[in-house]
C-alpha cells in the first residue's frame, strides 16, 4: 500500500499547518491572514492606525487636563492682567498685614494696652490670661486665613479665572472672626470697661 504524497493532502482551511509564528501573529493581529498568505514579513508592530479608537472618557480626560496646566503660561492681556496685578498686590499686602497683626496678637497684653494708650486710659490690661489664649487663637486664624485664601486664588488664578475677589472675601471673613475672638478678653476687662463708658459719656 502506498503512502499518499504530503503534497496531495488538502490544504489547511484552519491553521492546522501553520507554524507556531504564523498563529502567534494571526492571534495578535486578526488582519494578518492576507498578509501571511501573501508572504508578506509581520516583525514590524501594528501602526497606530490599527490601535483601536480612544474611548469617550479617555478623550474628555486629555480635553479637561490640559487647559488646567497651561492656563498659567496664555499670554496675560486685557483683564487677565489686570486681575494678575490687582489679585497679587491684594495677597501681598495681606501677607504683610498678616505677619505684623499676628506677631501683635501673639502678645496680647502688649497689644491691648497699646490699644488703652492710644485712647488716653491710664489703667492697664489686666484680663492677661484669656487675653492671651483668645489673642493666640486670633493670631493662629489670621495666619492659617491667608494660607487657605493664598491656595483658592492660585487654583482660580491657573484656570484662568478672575481671582481678585478671593483675597477681598478671604480677608472680610478672616477679619469677622479675628474681631469676635479678641473681643472676648476685652469686654472682661475693667481699663477697657471704662474706655467704653468714656466713649458712651462724651457721646451723650
Amino acid at each position: 500500500m502506498s503512502t499518499p504524497d504530503p503534497d496531495d493532502r488538502p490544504r489547511p482551511q484552519y491553521g492546522e499547518y501553520a507554524s507556531p509564528e504564523e498563529q502567534r501573529a494571526r492571534i495578535r493581529q486578526p488582519d494578518a491572514t492576507d498578509a501571511l498568505l501573501a508572504g508578506q514579513a509581520l516583525d514590524a508592530p501594528a501602526t497606530s492606525a490599527s490601535a483601536p479608537p480612544a474611548t469617550l472618557a479617555e478623550q474628555t480626560r486629555r480635553t479637561t487636563s490640559a487647559p488646567s496646566t497651561s492656563a498659567l503660561a496664555r499670554p496675560l492681556t486685557g483683564w487677565r492682567l489686570a486681575d494678575r496685578i490687582i489679585t497679587i498686590g491684594l495677597l501681598a499686602y495681606g501677607l504683610v498685614n498678616v505677619i505684623a497683626t499676628s506677631v501683635q496678637l501673639f502678645s496680647f497684653e502688649q497689644y491691648a494696652n497699646t490699644i488703652l494708650g492710644l485712647f488716653g486710659v491710664d489703667q492697664a490690661f489686666t484680663n492677661v490670661a484669656q487675653g492671651q489664649l483668645w489673642g493666640t487663637v486670633a493670631g493662629i486664624t489670621m495666619i492659617v486665613g491667608w494660607l487657605l485664601t493664598a491656595t483658592l486664588t492660585w487654583r482660580q488664578l491657573r484656570r484662568g479665572r478672575i481671582a481678585f475677589w478671593i483675597p477681598v472675601a478671604g480677608a472680610l471673613v478672616v477679619s469677622i472672626a479675628v474681631s469676635i475672638f479678641i473681643t472676648v478678653p476685652i469686654l472682661n476687662d475693667p481699663a477697657f470697661s471704662e474706655l467704653f463708658n468714656q466713649v458712651a459719656t462724651s457721646g451723650s
